[in-house]
């Protein structure tokens, strides 16, 4: 604990500003324990200097983010979902959220795995002012920042304690921690394949050959599952917006034999072909 602690006292606001920055560029090392530790160690009155160099990391790393949405708009979505423990959910939730509730989503979204950099992105790609981006997104981070301050001290006791066992059994209880951070990533990956997997069977069509299918007069059903607050003038002409979640809906009559056709903005699309095997299913 005496060298976290050292570190901490000489080095506090240059660690917290950079794990905060790293972990707000999109890679996965989370910055919210740094802080915990911070304002367990600090006390009350040390809270400044960490509070100022995380808010300051963040409008920085997030400033940038929103730069790269205006410039590269939704292709950069399905580049940072990449990164993401939860793939193919991670775009649809972030659009629903942000959709839904705009520019205040920056309150909160730090507060949810994946979610900072893609509603970053969104404040970009929709046109959001930028003053108006950067006074929701000050709040948030300042909110974020201080809430893990707040924990510390009010659990400073417990955070010692803590940092205690990691200094006494040192490369052990690291060693721990990464073990079980390995086997939580190996079974969400697994998680993943499996799914992946199990929806191999339900086929892909192109762009062009429902374009294709429309010129030939061919029926086609087509159902849009991205989030029911695109405007309409962004779905496929004719498409029915249906919630993943909600009941599968209702079919009009004389529609029996028309192909259905489901499509989303996820990677590998499986949010629609998971929308796909509960229609064949029924």
């Amino acid at each position: 604990m005496q060298d976290i602690q050292l570190l901490l006292e000489q080095y506090g606001g240059w660690l917290v500003f950079a794990n905060v920055l790293v972990e707000q560029a999109g890679l996965p090392v989370p910055a919210y324990p740094m802080l915990i530790a911070a304002g367990a160690l600090a006390g009350a009155a040390g809270w400044l200097v960490p509070w100022l160099a995380a808010t300051v990391a963040c409008l920085l790393a997030d400033s940038l983010w929103y730069a790269a949405g205006q410039r590269y708009g939704s292709r950069l979505l399905g580049v940072i979902c990449k990164m993401s423990l939860s793939q193919d959910s991670c775009i649809r939730q972030t659009q629903r959220l942000y959709l839904r509730i705009g520019v205040r989503a920056l309150l909160v979204c730090k507060f949810l795995p994946g979610a900072g950099a893609l509603s970053t992105v969104m404040a970009g790609l929709t046109g959001t002012p930028y003053r108006r981006f950067l006074a929701y997104d000050l709040v948030g981070a300042m909110i974020w920042a201080g809430s893990a301050l707040l924990l510390g001290g009010l659990f400073h006791s417990v955070v010692n304690d803590v940092l205690d066992v990691l200094g006494t059994y040192g490369p052990m209880g690291l060693a721990l921690l990464a073990a079980v951070l390995a086997l939580y990533i190996i079974a969400r990956a697994l998680r993943r394949w499996i799914l992946k997997r199990n929806l191999r069977v339900i086929p892909r069509l192109s762009v062009d050959e429902l374009m294709q299918w429309r010129q030939d007069g061919r029926q086609a059903l087509v159902f849009d599952v991205r989030p029911e607050a695109v405007r309409e003038e962004d779905r496929i002409p004719g498409a029915i917006a249906v919630d993943l979640r909600a009941p599968l809906p209702a079919l009009e009559a004389g529609s029996e034999e028309a192909d259905i056709v489901v499509y989303c903005a996820c990677p590998n699309e499986v949010s629609a072909a998971m929308l796909a095997a509960r229609l064949r299913a029924a």
